[in-house]
């Protein structure tokens, strides 16, 4: 798979955006929430690092990303019950997506989804894993904590536009 993201670009991406990530990821999991500092700190690692490796017109555009999602998100949240955190996340994701690389992030999307879905899932049946974190939200919760496929989908794409 060949992605318009160069690989210096994904690589200056995703060391920042791993550990927030991973802290979306927890929180998600643990409290069915995701903090608005970290959604904030991921639109900053953007702003400084896109600011650093991506054309000046690129970096520009690629606000209208955040813009589009935003809205989006809100309308899925208002009408279809999507969580409001996720709808700021996804937003602050979309500016790390070169435009010529959408399919390929809403299929990495797609698959995470189902693949998420069903680790949670199955770990939640399990009780020796219940038994790991006894207190997270996600296990009881009926709405599934969409924060894990989202920051997935980011990490993987960033990956993926590093190894290339």
């Amino acid at each position: 798979m060949l992605l318009e993201m160069t690989a210096q670009q994904g690589l200056w991406f995703l060391i920042p955006a791993l550990p927030i990530c991973l802290w979306v990821a927890y929180t998600d999991l643990s409290a069915m929430r995701i903090p608005n500092v970290a959604v904030l700190a991921l639109l900053a690692v953007f702003v400084v690092v896109g600011f650093m490796v991506l054309p000046l017109d690129a970096f520009a555009w690629r606000f209208a990303h955040l813009a589009v999602v935003l809205v989006i998100g809100f309308v899925l949240s208002a009408f279809l019950g999507v969580g409001a955190g996720d709808s700021k996340f996804a937003a602050a994701m979309a500016p790390f997506v070169a435009l010529g690389d959408v399919s390929e992030v809403l299929t990495i999307f797609c698959v995470l989804v189902f693949v998420t879905f069903a680790l949670h899932r199955a770990a939640r049946s399990v009780a020796f894993i219940r038994s790991l974190a006894p207190t997270w939200e996600s296990w009881t919760a009926k709405k599934f904590p969409m924060g894990i496929t989202l920051t997935s989908t980011l990490a993987v794409y960033l990956g993926l536009a590093a190894a290339q």
